[in-house]
């Protein structure tokens, strides 16, 4: 198959809306990222520059993979899928641990999480699954075998790191996806009862860091020295940004540092107490409106296979920005989502790009395509 071939439709089409409303949102996390490092004084590069770098890496990446024909790319879905396990073996094996956690690989000058890309890799490889096996009738929990082993090969991997947060991230989109395409109801039910039942069973293999998060979450003031500092911490941050906020590079908890991972897990509580909830209903808007194009994007779609590919990246950034907001404003555990490109992360930030070159790609050839 033709990688790429001119057609001037993919320029004349090319979706500037999607393009536009991704761009705003990583221009506000730069400016975000320099205010939460605004204090630092080391000798490294500041986070923000190193966090544009990755930006302008990672938007090469999206032209590359919105060039190509999306169909192309799923000859090579299961290759992708073996690389991204290569890589987690890899982790396993000799990746570079910081913080109690073995997570990347070290190429001398950079570090990278292939956990991240395999949030994208398990999305076009469960596409190219259903694109080969359609079917007109619900799926049924035995026709699930390959896709369920797809899923968890790579999550037992990431669990050993330990990475309970990606994990479980890449079985939602998973999960999302095989609902979306339509699963018998009464396949449905078995497995939930099923995870109902292996709860008590998991508890038993969670970290003790684990356990206390999930305690935590029930009762934060049970430490609020310990455990519970984070996410008191957190809402201390967005409340005191009232409507307004308190201005640029003016928040307390930010400049002060009593608010911890300001620039990653906790970067929406930066954001909301500088800019108040004015501030943080925009940036809300902004990530709802982006969701609810990217689902527009798999309605409109003219195969199978573009439908599950922009519904998979649109999941991904919609449960990631559910979960991480979620998680600052306590209203759920604490479990470590990125909140998409606004948090500091090279990986992240180049793999959700690429994805975004991917959506892109399916919308375009939306207008090429013939059903």
């Amino acid at each position: 198959m033709i990688f790429f071939k001119y057609d001037r439709r993919i320029f004349q089409n090319f979706d500037w809306t999607l393009c536009g409303l991704v761009m705003a949102i990583c221009a506000i996390g730069v400016v975000n990222i320099y205010s939460t490092g605004f204090s630092l004084s080391d000798n490294q590069s500041p986070l923000y520059l190193k966090q544009l770098q990755w930006i302008l890496f990672g938007l090469l990446l999206m032209m590359i993979t919105f060039l190509i024909d999306y169909r192309a790319i799923n000859q090579a879905a299961y290759m992708v899928y073996g690389i991204s396990v290569l890589s987690l073996i890899a982790v396993a094996l000799f990746g570079h641990t910081a913080n109690g956690a073995q997570r990347w690989i070290s190429f001398g000058f950079v570090l990278f999480q292939p956990s991240e890309l395999m949030k994208v890799s398990i999305i076009i490889a469960l596409a190219r699954y259903f694109d080969d096996h359609k079917s007109n009738e619900p799926y049924l929990l035995r026709e699930l075998f390959v896709p369920f082993m797809l899923v968890l090969l790579p999550c037992v991997l990431i669990l050993k790191q330990p990475d309970l947060g990606t994990a479980l991230m890449i079985v939602i989109v998973a999960a999302s996806i095989v609902l979306f395409i339509g699963m018998n109801w009464k396949s449905i039910v078995i497995t939930v009862v099923s995870v109902l039942v292996m709860l008590p069973v998991a508890w038993l293999f969670l970290k003790d860091y684990q356990k206390d998060r999930l305690l935590t979450f029930l009762a934060p003031e049970i430490d609020p020295l310990g455990t519970g500092y984070h996410i008191i911490q957190s809402m201390i941050a967005i409340g005191s940004g009232g409507f307004l906020g308190k201005g640029f590079l003016k928040g307390s908890q930010t400049q002060l540092k009593f608010l911890p991972e300001q620039q990653t897990d906790f970067v929406f509580s930066v954001f909301a107490e500088e800019w108040g909830f004015v501030g943080g209903l925009v940036l809300l808007m902004m990530f709802l409106s982006l969701i609810i194009w990217g689902f527009k994007i798999a309605l409109h779609s003219k195969d199978l296979l573009g439908t599950i590919i922009a519904f998979g990246i649109t999941a991904l950034i919609a449960w990631e920005v559910l979960i991480n907001m979620g998680m600052v404003l306590g209203l759920l555990p604490v479990v470590g989502i990125p909140l998409p490109f606004l948090s500091y992360g090279g990986s992240a930030i180049v793999s959700l790009l690429a994805a975004i070159g991917l959506l892109m790609n399916v919308s375009v050839r939306r207008f090429i395509l013939q059903r």
